[in-house]
């Protein structure tokens, strides 16, 4: 695997008013951090570009040695409202000082108004009931229990599948890995997870068979009936990408799930809270699930994550047996609901809409150039991905991926590691409220990243 240079670099000094670059990088100073974690840390926790974050604010990160970088990270699609929202540090301090820090499942008052909050951007929120978790993954293995249950209860053991797609990302726990479609994730898990099957995504690139008829014939061949599938687990885009459904397959897809009573689970834990230029992404497809997974741009700071789900299907369980440690824990609550109505009332998801139309034409301009080894380009809202493949080949180049990446660091431009199947996607995802001016600065330093590695 591609790594960063460690090596304390010479770098042209930069100074805009967005961005400044003073010093080498790596940071010389910071190297000794960097250390004490490689001795410390279990190596899966490096591999970003090696910055050491002091503070964050609106779309902008600082270390402490004076450099200044566009974040096109969003930490990893989680600060939507913007990093460091003095709204958000309020109602936290608000709270600490009212010394109510855990809660369990007791009861406190802002449990209630953002479970109120969440129900009612449910797409029809007398039918829907939210349940609160503290992490993505969380969240998915809670879908794919409830989706299970109610198969089973309804319809008994036959119908047992839970079917996903390939390329997919749902989390790090073994549900999550099960139900994702990245085999390499999968060698620790041994003898388990038969009863979750993947089929091909329709991206248009990777896979260019973009008809629902292969979702029936992927089941077929691995002689699974319909009225064998307890649930449908999609992401509303693959974070490998992004890739997104088109909307008739989506909407085929429901409409054959609701005929055969099958649980539909969104997950938007990436694309949920306005990334994409609506408040859920599903709602570009015109859909509405049965189970709605939450989590990341939430609370754009602490770890909270929401299931929004059918009220038959989450009051499944009685009571006290579906609950978790840090449920609705007051800090992450009432963040959560101050970013919300950030979200709102600042017209965020306008806004990741409107630059959304200029980021995608400016990314298809650059692909453009390049063509031959910038295979795809995808995104909606402010979200967006370009593919590194090798030349005239559909192959992953990670290495390549890697180089334009580390050179927009350096330049002062941010993004976390190149993702995607073969770690080839460079992934753009900045908070909600980057401006205009700003968002075309970091333009202009991915092209100047771009041409630099590819013109050599």
């Amino acid at each position: 695997m591609a790594k960063y240079n460690l090596e304390p670099v010479e770098v042209p000094k930069i100074k805009t008013k967005y961005r400044r670059i003073k010093t080498k990088l790596p940071v010389p100073e910071s190297l000794e951090i960097f250390k004490t974690l490689i001795d410390s840390e279990p190596q899966s926790m490096m591999g970003q570009p090696p910055i050491v974050w002091h503070k964050a604010e609106g779309f902008q990160v600082y270390d402490k040695w004076g450099n200044k970088w566009i974040d096109w990270s969003s930490g990893v699609l989680i600060t939507n409202a913007g990093h460091g929202r003095k709204e958000i540090i309020n109602a936290i301090r608000k709270m600490l000082d009212q010394k109510l820090l855990a809660t369990y499942v007791f009861v406190h008052e802002k449990r209630a108004e953002l479970t109120k909050v969440l129900r009612e951007l449910s797409p029809v929120p007398s039918l829907y009931q939210v349940f609160l978790l503290s992490t993505g993954s969380e969240s998915i293995e809670n879908a794919i229990k409830l989706a299970k249950t109610y198969a089973l209860e309804k319809y008994g053991p036959k119908r047992k599948y839970i079917v996903s797609f390939k390329n997919a990302f749902h989390g790090r726990t073994l549900g999550a890995q099960l139900a994702g479609g990245m085999d390499k994730l999968k060698k620790w898990i041994v003898d388990e997870g038969k009863m979750f099957i993947q089929v091909p995504f329709p991206d248009g690139y990777k896979n260019e068979d973009i008809s629902f008829e292969l979702f029936l014939k992927s089941i077929a061949e691995q002689n699974v009936k319909p009225d064998e599938i307890a649930g449908v687990l999609t992401e509303t885009y693959q974070g490998v990408g992004p890739d997104f459904m088109p909307d008739d397959y989506a909407q085929k897809l429901v409409k054959f799930c609701k005929e055969h009573d099958i649980i539909t689970i969104f997950d938007e834990v990436q694309s949920g809270f306005g990334r994409t230029g609506k408040m859920f992404g599903f709602e570009h497809y015109n859909v509405v699930p049965d189970i709605i997974v939450c989590g990341k741009g939430i609370s754009s700071s602490l770890p909270i994550s929401a299931v929004i789900g059918r009220k038959d299907i989450m009051g499944l369980y009685p009571p006290g047996s579906m609950t978790s440690t840090h449920s609705a824990s007051p800090l992450p609550v009432v963040s959560a609901l101050e970013s919300i109505r950030i979200i709102k009332e600042e017209k965020l998801i306008e806004n990741a809409k409107k630059l959304g139309e200029i980021l995608m034409p400016e990314l298809k301009r650059i692909r453009n150039k390049y063509p031959e080894v910038l295979g795809c380009v995808q995104g909606k809202g402010l979200v967006a991905g370009i593919q590194v493949v090798k030349k005239g080949t559909k192959e992953p180049d990670p290495d390549t991926a890697l180089k334009i990446n580390e050179k927009c660091f350096q330049k002062g431009l941010l993004m976390f590691a190149p993702v995607g199947v073969g770690g080839e996607c460079i992934k753009i995802a900045p908070p909600l409220v980057i401006n205009e001016s700003a968002l075309r600065e970091g333009i202009g330093v991915l092209e100047e990243a771009c041409d630099e590695i590819l013109r050599g």
